[in-house]
């Protein structure tokens, strides 16, 4: 029996997982083995994730969440290494830009070369190719260092098809397969509608906005984050806002003893699962973000967002989808907001619920072929 090893950390990497699991699931002479870091270990970031996508709780969970990036990625090196040399997969699975993403892809890619009774594990990254030519993102050095050394990429969007002819990566390795996560949404949009996140919060359809904000260029710097906090209440005085507020947010208002003052005056909530939050992002007027993720859920559900970043990895959401780039000039929010184009459709390659479907297929004659 083959053995593959999925490696998740981080809410993103549960959400495109899942349909890859699932279909793995059904595939005969397959060993599935869901390995958890615990990058996002608060539960209402992590545990409450795999009920809502109808997958088991992982196999294996290391709990090596916190630290810096370096004490994080080797923490995390150190216990896939353990993992791997117990259970000896075929294959290990990453998914995305996170440290657990690139540590994984490290160990996985040397173990062969330490140990001559370790055969090569295969490594697959699925989500490759996505570049914002940012090099101060770690997420971009993860995409990079990941790419360079995984034996097969799947990629979600024909231009990181382009990025990875540029980095000189042979045609053979690569497969455009569509998008994981779209898999997520087509499956579970029904219990979108269900939820009733709508009326616990007092929101009606199309009369609010979603915000979403939590990356270090955003929230670590003071100044910024008050400067951004202080629009986002201007916003909220022309239309209500419901800001579901990540831990790394929520810890720099409190640090600077603002949490309360900002919290007063917009409706903040702790974090959301999976379907209560698509369902507010389904619902929305128009979103504000600096998630990727959430540039291509906005997408797919035909959503405008506005992406408050200076460059972005996803362009294809921007030229084909409802996401618009506005930068890092939070004084210019309201301006941007007024100019929505809300007829905005969008139109994106193999984002069709069926992708995971086609990456089983290649994985499988991979494995065949060991």
């Amino acid at each position: 029996m083959k053995k593959v090893i999925h490696i998740i950390g981080t809410r993103p990497n549960f959400i495109k997982a899942a349909p890859v699991i699932k279909s793995l699931n059904n595939s005969y002479n397959i060993e599935n083995i869901v390995l958890h870091t615990g990058q996002h270990y608060d539960y209402n970031m992590s545990g409450t994730f795999f009920k809502d996508l109808g997958i088991s709780q992982p196999d294996i969970n290391l709990g090596l969440g916190g630290g810096t990036h370096a004490t994080q990625t080797a923490n995390i090196m150190i216990g896939c290494e353990r993992v791997f040399s117990e259970v000896r997969p075929d294959m290990v699975i990453v998914y995305g830009d996170v440290n657990s993403c690139v540590a994984a892809t490290i160990v996985a890619s040397k173990m062969h070369l330490e140990d001559n009774e370790i055969d090569k594990i295969l490594v697959i990254h699925i989500e490759s190719g996505l570049r914002s030519n940012d090099r101060s993102m770690p997420e971009e050095l993860n995409r990079i260092v990941t790419d360079s050394l995984s034996d097969y990429l799947f990629v979600t969007c024909e231009d990181a098809i382009d990025n990875l002819v540029k980095e000189g990566i042979p045609k053979e390795k690569y497969f455009f397969v569509g998008n994981p996560m779209i898999d997520s949404l087509v499956e579970f949009e029904d219990k979108f509608d269900t939820s009733d996140v709508l009326n616990e919060y007092d929101l009606k359809i199309k009369e609010y906005a979603l915000i979403t904000l939590h990356r270090p260029f955003t929230v670590d710097d003071k100044s910024r984050l008050m400067e951004m906090m202080d629009s986002l209440v201007e916003v909220s005085e022309d239309i209500k806002c419901i800001f579901p507020i990540h831990p790394r947010t929520r810890n720099a208002l409190v640090k600077i003893d603002l949490y309360n003052f900002y919290k007063s005056r917009i409706l903040m909530t702790e974090p959301l699962g999976y379907i209560d939050f698509m369902c507010l992002q389904k619902n929305a007027k128009f979103v504000i973000t600096d998630s990727g993720g959430v540039q291509e859920e906005s997408s797919y559900f035909n959503v405008p967002c506005l992406t408050m970043r200076d460059n972005t990895e996803r362009p294809i959401t921007i030229n084909d989808g409802t996401n618009e780039l506005i930068g890092t000039d939070y004084m210019k929010i309201l301006k941007r907001i007024k100019s929505i184009n809300y007829n905005k459709k969008t139109n994106i390659k193999l984002w069709d619920g069926r992708s995971s479907d086609r990456i089983v297929k290649i994985l499988k004659e991979k494995l065949n072929d060991r």
